[in-house]
């Protein structure tokens, strides 16, 4: 934590550094993946609940992902390096100990004693596994949290701010991906704390006032697509669904 301490003070900002990393500068990239490796450890730590070295497979994953994050990183997005590293390396984690736990899982053959120390240990990893899944949903709800109180909307006020006919809240999640999608219409959106009504309508067949009656709503859900939220996701994609 102390290298990235010195990083923060001796060299140009994150945001910075990264575009130059994305222009092409290796040894730029080499330093700045040294630098954070003890975040990087820390953050898969707190997913396996144990201390993470480097030698550990867990920690090559963790790696991996702050590099596709750094690859992958938008500062247009409002969103940090860290934060976005952070969930991204969380994300991968968790699929990691899915697919150790599916392993294991089919190593079981046709045991049948429910007090088999296999199906015990398939238990405590399924168990481990729905606890690492809570916590971040926990996390990705308190990071959403705080993206929306940035709009004046409260985390509390969701469900009274969802349309409550399914074809009214579809066509809004609908106008939500236009603005998700359109980096003109999400920079706008980010940048100036408020939703692009005017530019938004002209995508749109729908009036303007249905748009405003709708706008916390559509803010709210444009969020969840801009910031890659993936559990907040589940719920979009239920809608458009049913």
């Amino acid at each position: 934590m102390l290298s990235l301490l010195s990083w923060e003070k001796s060299k140009p900002s994150l945001e910075d550094t990264v575009r130059k990393i994305q222009q092409g500068d290796t040894e730029l990239h080499n330093e700045l993946i040294q630098s954070f490796k003890p975040f990087i450890a820390k953050t898969v730590s707190s997913v396996c609940k144990r201390y993470i070295h480097e030698s550990d497979d867990e920690f090559s994953i963790g790696l991996i992902a702050f590099n596709e994050a750094i690859n992958h990183f938008n500062d247009d997005k409002g969103r940090s390096l860290i934060s976005f590293s952070e969930i991204l390396i969380k994300r991968r984690v968790i699929d990691y100990i899915r697919q150790q736990a599916k392993h294991k899982d089919t190593s079981y053959g046709t045991i049948e004693d429910g007090d088999s120390p296999l199906r015990q240990d398939h238990d405590s990893i399924g168990n481990y596994q729905q606890q690492t899944e809570a916590e971040a949903r926990r996390d990705e709800i308190l990071h959403y949290k705080q993206a929306l109180n940035e709009f004046d909307i409260q985390f509390s006020d969701l469900a009274m701010i969802s349309p409550k006919h399914i074809d009214a809240r579809r066509n809004a999640i609908l106008a939500a991906q236009v603005v998700a999608e359109d980096e003109h219409l999400s920079g706008a959106l980010l940048s100036k704390k408020k939703l692009p009504v005017k530019e938004l309508e002209k995508r749109l067949a729908v009036s303007r006032k249905t748009i405003e009656r709708n706008r916390k709503y559509i803010i709210a859900v444009s969020l969840i697509l801009i910031g890659d939220y993936i559990y907040l996701k589940d719920y979009i994609k239920g809608v458009l669904e049913t």
